[in-house]
């Protein structure tokens, strides 16, 4: 059987608990590529286990970080170019609309849901995940932002990609759930929530950033010190996270604290290093 023209491009760092259930589904995949930032689990083990191509990647602390590196330094065999975290899983209905949709010659990149899955529950409704992690070789790079003095994360986690031309979007999803339970999502939260907020404070002073209307959304209700409260309600009310139990009511929870922590890390910031 003919191989989906797709290069798969897996990030990842200690992903043993997730990576298997991975790569399981990507069997029908061209080409297959881990990027490991000095992983010391198991997680080489498994990726040589499924006879993909693996590569470390040492990040220096500057652009690029371990996308961008990968587009621009591996040997990318096909047209598309696929991003999945090793906690992403794609079902038959994804795929088979895959191959129908890198066909097209209209569209450059396409915008995916998630399904997400949070302590253990399939959630259906609240403020769902969505991402661009699909396109053509050659038309997009994730956004480069000056955070050489200051960024601890050598990955782009917020970094979008900018594409140069049209965006599509799929219908059926991707599916997410980490395996790493509640206490390693606070964790890699409280991480974020930090670079959220000095990626806050470099705007303020920079001007002019190339931001997305959700990002533009975000910042101004940032600067007004109601988004934890206004995220919480818009979760759960208004985009009937309460139909996903009490799973929804963490999530939402945990989601609205985590813009508290950008507001009140941005506090901290600005008191100890005043304009």
């Amino acid at each position: 059987m003919d191989k989906i023209p797709v290069t798969v491009i897996i990030p990842v760092k200690n992903e043993g608990h997730n990576l298997a259930g991975c790569l399981n589904l990507l069997n029908d995949f061209g080409q297959i590529i881990v990027v490991d930032s000095d992983s010391t689990d198991n997680t080489p083990a498994i990726a040589q286990q499924f006879k993909v191509e693996y590569y470390r990647f040492h990040w220096n602390g500057q652009f690029p970080k371990k996308r961008n590196w990968a587009l621009r330094n591996l040997s990318i065999t096909y047209d598309w170019v696929l991003f999945l975290d090793a906690d992403e899983s794609l079902t038959p209905a994804f795929i088979k609309e895959l191959q129908d949709k890198i066909l097209s010659k209209e569209y450059f990149a396409y915008r995916v849901y998630y399904l997400n899955y949070f302590m253990g529950k399939s959630l259906k409704f609240g403020d769902r995940m969505q991402k661009l992690p699909l396109f053509k070789k050659g038309f997009g790079e994730y956004e480069k932002i000056a955070e050489d003095y200051w960024s601890h994360l050598d990955m782009e986690v917020h970094e979008h990609p900018i594409i140069q031309g049209k965006v599509g979007r799929f219908k059926n999803c991707i599916i997410h759930n980490d395996y790493k339970g509640l206490e390693h999502y606070i964790s890699k939260h409280n991480a974020y929530s930090t670079w959220e907020a000095h990626r806050y404070v470099q705007l303020n002073k920079t001007k002019g950033a190339n931001l997305t209307f959700r990002q533009k959304m975000k910042y101004q209700l940032l600067e007004s010190g109601f988004l934890p409260v206004i995220y919480f309600f818009f979760s759960y009310f208004i985009k009937l996270g309460f139909l996903d139990g009490m799973s929804g009511f963490y999530l939402a929870r945990y989601k609205a604290h985590y813009f508290f922590q950008i507001q009140t890390k941005i506090k901290s910031l600005e008191y100890e290093h005043p304009a």
